[in-house]
Formats: C-alpha cells, sequence, structure tokens
C-alpha cells in the first residue's frame, strides 16, 4: 500500500507536478488535506501559480485523489474539479485502516482532533493549514501535517509532502525528497 499524502497547493501547479511525478506516480491513492486552488489574500504568487494548469493535472491523474475542503477552496473553484472536494473531513478506511483527513480550520486544537480520532477510531490523522509539519503520535493515532506543497511557513523555508507506505509515514522535501522525519503506524 502507497498513499500519497499532500496540502496546501494554492494554485501552483508544479508543487502538484513535482509531488505526482516525484513520488505519487504508483500510489494507490492521494489524500489532498485542503487549499487546493486558490492562493488566499495572504499568500504570494509564486511564478507556478496556475490554477487552470493544476485543475487540468488533478482532473487527468489516474490515481484516486480525494479531497478534503480547506478554507480557501471556494465552490467556484471546486466546480472546475470532475471530483468532490469534500467538507469539511474525508474518512478513507483503505485495507483495514481508518483515516481522517481535514484541512485544519475546522479543528484546530490538539483536544478536537483527538476527540474527532477517538470517536471514529481513526489510526491517522492528516491536517493541513498551518502549512508546516507535523508527526505526531497520541494515545492509538497518529497526527500528521504534510506541510505546504508551494507556500511552506516551515523555519527552513522547505516545500514538503508526505508519503505512507507499507506502514512508515515520511514527511518529504519536495525538492529533494530527503526524508524531513519518519514515523511507523
Amino acid at each position: 500500500m502507497k498513499i500519497g499524502i499532500i496540502s496546501d497547493t494554492h494554485g501552483h501547479e508544479m508543487a502538484w507536478a513535482d509531488a505526482y511525478e516525484k513520488y505519487f506516480q504508483d500510489a494507490d491513492m492521494i489524500l489532498h488535506a485542503g487549499d487546493v486552488l486558490y492562493h488566499g489574500p495572504r499568500n504570494p504568487r509564486k511564478a507556478d501559480y496556475n490554477p487552470a494548469g493544476l485543475v487540468s493535472r488533478i482532473n487527468s491523474c489516474p490515481v484516486p485523489v480525494v479531497i478534503a475542503k480547506g478554507n480557501c477552496d471556494s465552490d467556484v473553484d471546486a466546480s472546475c474539479l470532475e471530483l468532490p472536494i469534500l467538507a469539511p473531513y474525508a474518512y478513507v478506511v483503505y485495507e483495514g485502516l481508518r483515516i481522517i483527513v481535514t484541512h485544519g480550520d475546522a479543528v484546530m486544537t490538539d483536544e478536537a482532533k483527538d476527540a474527532l480520532a477517538r470517536h471514529l477510531r481513526a489510526d491517522l490523522f492528516i491536517s493541513g493549514h498551518i502549512h508546516t509539519t507535523v508527526l505526531e503520535k497520541r494515545g492509538q493515532t497518529v497526527f500528521l501535517n504534510p506541510g505546504s506543497a508551494a507556500l511552506s511557513k516551515r523555519e527552513d523555508g522547505k516545500n514538503t509532502i508526505a508519503v505512507l507506505e507499507d506502514g512508515v509515514i515520511r514527511i518529504l522535501e519536495l525538492a529533494t525528497g530527503a526524508c524531513l522525519a519518519e514515523r511507523k503506524l
């Protein structure tokens, strides 16, 4: 089993393209934790800001994609995609693994995330929104924020994604593939 995990692409086509071409082509599915197309009023537009190109790449992606709605995901933007942006959570069960995907703006506190994870008996709780990486286990659940593939707020400025493969989650630097964090489920 291999799952690609991405968040906060904010309309930057090459963030998706790099993630897909380098890490997700052979994935069984891709989980996107929201803020897909719009850059947001506080975020800069980088040279690869091309929401239409990103829409085309997601729509033509041969790997199944599940998207949770982010605070920057409008209904107008979502109407361009040929798959739904689920709001505000996606609950995926794959090979017996229970996964919650949410952007993170609706459930911000660790206490709220813990309660939802316990209620849904989640093995993995994925969120985005803060553009930084998190990989920790609390109780029976691993909590993951893959960071932003396009607009990092990490101290080192590295754009990141995550991959779950063979029971191990790795946060990877998008540009180089360097493993920045790793944890077994």
